[in-house]
């Protein structure tokens, strides 16, 4: 039975404003661990949120262009583990 995983905002040191530049997958994808799902950025530097399992992106909860905070949550992941 699948379970629900939060994907969240990790934190990235002192960063004061984060944005989602462009989602990689889409409602529904089957994703890996450790498949990119996004680009987030901040005024420092860009990187990818990363998929913690295996599973199904169930839903997306902010889109590109978003502005988010460390610990907001992007989407969720109906894992397999």
């Amino acid at each position: 039975m699948a379970r629900e995983i939060p994907l969240m905002v990790p934190d990235i040191g002192d960063a004061e404003k984060i944005e989602i530049i462009a989602w990689i997958v889409e409602e529904g994808d089957r994703v890996e661990e450790n498949q990119e799902l996004c680009e987030l950025v901040t005024d420092k530097a860009a990187f990818p949120l990363e998929c913690p399992n295996n599973g199904t992106l169930r839903s997306i909860l902010k889109k590109a262009g978003d502005s988010v905070k460390v610990g907001d949550t992007l989407a969720l992941l109906d894992s397999d583990d």
